[in-house]
């Protein structure tokens, strides 16, 4: 359902029961832009594509394209675009951190109408911080403009593992009071409460897995393999493969800062040793403090390093080097394409230090083709993710059928 559109293999030449959901995830691929080209990608007639098309219009999700007509290079007469039309419908995102949160009404193609950010702080637990965001959310609508009867579906980012079947999170070190709460159903209600509009659909999911979505999505569409790692309160990796996001048989994939590096260090999860006990935005404050620099969490040691802080410096190039030595055996074994540093602690310093070790310790062949970046949607990259993963679930071509027949068209 989180792929992105095109990636079916339904609507190909000769599939002749191509859907209309099939047809409308053709158009937004831009793979088949005319009905031309949906005729000759899916093998139905002109009229059968037509009526399908019909169906798309009447809905409200298609358009003819404002770009002009578009010559055949058969000749004849030149054929009109089809676009997705994103103005019939808002998302509503949310990407909930320890202590901050942010939120946003987004469009169906991801550009952000109006956005939010506070504190909002997760050990408070579910019932206050899920209605908190249902408050947010409707001074947003009014901010851009929209009304709650237009939002068709809401996206949470949290900072813990997600079972993707139930949208609950699963033994969260850094939630507590979350482990199984029903997050769909208390954020459906909140949003009912605060907008007084019909209940929508909650998606929920990993923050950094929704961070390496958006990110992938918007800036390394092209790469088939794509990791992003989180190094904020806690360290955590999101994987995307193929243009879907890779989460493990029960949504446990990329859950790194528990991996163990040996070091004595408690972590908040009652191991010893973790990664994110030693070299997490957490782990560093607490060092800080040790030393006398107050520092609390993972964004108090952003704004020593943006500050120039040597020993935030120092102490951020370490935890680099403990992060970079796993990832070596991350690379070693994903071989992604693009590796990218992101949250907190991703400045200069940790990623220098990141580097040393990656490439010290990795196969030579593992980073013959990598590159190692810094995120390119900084704070919004969550909330990016998360909206895309509700359209993308939405408008997925099985989905779009039954949403279509429930419409009545």
């Amino acid at each position: 359902m989180t792929g992105q559109p095109g990636r079916t293999g339904k609507a190909t030449k000769g599939g002749s029961q191509a859907s209309a959901g099939d047809l409308l995830e053709l158009v937004r691929s831009g793979r088949a832009v005319t009905r031309g080209a949906l005729q000759q990608a899916t093998g139905l007639s002109r009229a059968t594509v037509g009526q399908r098309l019909d169906r798309l219009f009447r809905a409200g999700w298609l358009r003819e394209g404002a770009g002009g007509p578009v010559g055949s290079p058969l000749g004849g007469r030149p054929s009109i675009t089809l676009e997705f039309d994103d103005s019939h419908a808002v998302v509503l995102a949310a990407d909930l951190d320890t202590r901050h949160a942010r939120a946003a009404v987004l469009t169906l193609t991801g550009e952000m109408l109006a956005e939010h950010s506070g504190t909002l702080v997760v050990e408070d637990g579910p019932e206050a911080v899920l209605g908190e965001l249902g408050r947010w959310f409707a001074e947003l609508l009014a901010k851009a403009g929209h009304l709650a009867q237009e939002v068709c579906g809401i996206g949470l980012a949290v900072p813990g593992p997600v079972d993707r079947d139930t949208g609950r999170v699963v033994q969260p070190p850094i939630m507590p009071g979350w482990d199984g709460y029903d997050i769909r159903g208390r954020l459906s209600r909140a949003f009912t409460e605060h907008t007084g509009a019909p209940a929508v659909p909650v998606l929920v999911d990993n923050d950094a897995n929704l961070m390496a979505y958006g990110e992938q999505r918007a800036g390394h569409p092209d790469c088939s393999a794509f990791v992003l790692v989180k190094v904020s309160t806690g360290i955590g990796a999101g994987v995307v493969v193929d243009g879907s996001i890779y989460r493990g048989v029960d949504g446990g994939a990329g859950d790194i800062g528990h991996i163990r590096v040996g070091a004595e260090a408690l972590c908040r999860c009652g191991a010893y040793g973790c990664l994110a006990a030693v070299a997490s935005g957490g782990a560093v404050a607490r060092r800080l403090a040790e030393l006398g620099v107050p520092a609390a969490s993972g964004s108090d040691v952003r704004d020593l390093l943006v500050a120039g802080h040597p020993e935030a410096a120092a102490l951020a190039r370490e935890a680099g080097r403990r992060v970079g030595d796993v990832l070596a055996t991350v690379v070693t074994l994903l071989n992604p394409g693009v590796l990218m540093i992101a949250g907190d602690l991703a400045g200069t310093p940790f990623l220098t230090g990141v580097r040393e070790l990656l490439y010290q310790r990795a196969l030579p062949r593992s980073t013959a083709h990598l590159d190692v970046v810094t995120s390119r949607l900084g704070e919004r990259a969550g909330l990016m993710g998360a909206g895309a993963l509700v359209v993308e679930h939405l408008y997925a071509p099985q989905r779009v059928e039954e949403r279509l027949l429930a419409l009545g068209v």
